[in-house]
């Protein structure tokens, strides 16, 4: 059996292990004696890897690299919830393939592509393993967009949150919410949470 290749990434896709000349028999063989992890259908995580805080959000952003981690799932990230999705939320463009991913656990949001990257940023997931999700103020505007699918107290309290936090911006809330068609609840929402 083939050593494991030191030049392999922390994280990396069966395609990769591939294109550096690893046999699947290797690389089956890797997992199989613990040398490799899979998080998740061809996607492996070395075992000496440095820990991942977020293993799951790394094996999504694999298998679906355009995938940006957004609603509850990015609201866990910016620490504006303490509610934990049931799945990897995650936005795609409207008119591109639904990722198809058993585990770990994904809901799939369709995102209009004019304003599908508004508001992108990134986080490491692990280690010097960058994953994509929307900045937290675009997180709170798209709970107010989905509040009747994810609830409304999620959505305030993510607003609330937001508010309290040290630079936080309310202008820019309103600058998505109008960008993404949920100003006037979003504003009222503000409101609210302005006058207390």
């Amino acid at each position: 059996m083939k050593e494991l290749d030191k030049s392999l990434p922390p994280t990396f896709t069966a395609k990769l292990s591939r294109a550096h000349g690893v046999h699947p028999r290797d690389l089956y063989a890797w997992r199989d004696d613990g040398r490799i992890i899979e998080l998740s259908r061809g996607v492996f995580r070395r075992a000496d890897a440095p820990p991942a805080s977020y293993p799951d959000m790394i094996a999504v952003s694999h298998r679906s690299p355009r995938a940006i981690l957004c609603c509850v799932s990015a609201a866990v990230i910016h620490d504006l919830t303490d509610e934990m999705p049931p799945s990897v939320q995650i936005a795609v463009p409207r008119r591109t393939h639904t990722p198809v991913i058993t585990y770990p656990p994904v809901a799939v949001f369709r995102f209009d592509e004019a304003t599908f990257e508004l508001g992108l940023t990134s986080f490491e997931a692990g280690p010097g393993e960058p994953v994509r999700i929307y900045d937290a103020a675009r997180t709170v505007v798209d709970l107010m967009r989905f509040r009747k699918r994810l609830g409304e107290p999620i959505a305030h309290a993510a607003l609330h949150r937001y508010l309290a936090a040290p630079g936080s911006r309310p202008v820019l809330l309103l600058e998505y919410a109008e960008a993404l068609g949920t100003f006037g609840p979003t504003r009222a929402a503000l409101d609210v949470a302005s006058a207390r």
